[in-house]
């Protein structure tokens, strides 16, 4: 994992921290091919791992149900998967760059190797352009991924995440966890019960459970 851009936590000037495998995966003209997406974004907190305020402590990084299948699905159509994450515990200085790290480390012991990290690293008050529900860490993720976000697929469990993505111009699912408030999701236009059935809906193929979200 090679670091491409990390700006000092205090920076509103600069975008998000930005990690990727050190190769790039897919290209605008496969964007506008046939296939069903160029690329998939997860956010982390509550999409594929518990939601633990501020934790930077590995140990207690816990996955949600179906997040390794999800993954799996994915890469098996060898499609580029990344992750979206706000994290400004590092702003109010509650979390550590190194505790970040370690917890992404730790995620990926879990899920395996995502071709790319954009991670927010501002509070709400700094003016970045990257925290969701800007569109700054879609944007920047697809720019090192090399994909149209125009055909990009960004999972998240609360309306900030499907924000960014319309915002970038990407489609956004929501999953839905008990901390989802009930006007988020009625305010979306796709819906998934887990993560396993929004992938197999949005991306077809073999496994399509039958019906979008």
């Amino acid at each position: 994992m090679s670091i491409v851009d990390v700006p000092e936590a205090s920076s509103v000037c600069k975008g998000p921290w930005l990690l990727t495998q050190g190769e790039r995966h897919g290209s605008r003209t496969r964007a506008r091919g046939t296939g069903p997406a160029a690329a998939v974004l997860f956010d982390r907190d509550g999409t594929l791992v518990e939601d633990l305020p501020y934790n930077g402590d590995p140990d207690r990084v816990r996955l949600m149900p179906s997040a390794r299948a999800a993954i799996d699905a994915v890469r098996a159509r060898g499609i580029p998967v990344g992750v979206v994450t706000n994290q400004s515990g590092i702003a109010r200085g509650l979390l550590s760059p190194g505790a970040v790290e370690a917890v992404r480390r730790r995620v990926e012991e879990l899920l395996g190797p995502f071709d790319v990290w954009a991670v927010c690293p501002h509070g709400p008050d700094d003016g970045c352009g990257c925290r969701k529900p800007a569109p700054g860490l879609v944007h920047a993720a697809c720019a090192a991924l090399d994909v149209d976000p125009r055909a990009t697929l960004v999972l998240g469990d609360i309306g900030a995440d499907i924000d960014a993505a319309e915002a970038a111009g990407a489609t956004g699912v929501l999953v839905p966890t008990p901390v989802t408030r009930p006007e988020e999701t009625a305010a979306v236009e796709h819906t998934a019960p887990d993560l396993l059935t929004a992938v197999r809906a949005l991306l077809g193929g073999p496994e399509d459970s039958g019906g979008g979200p």
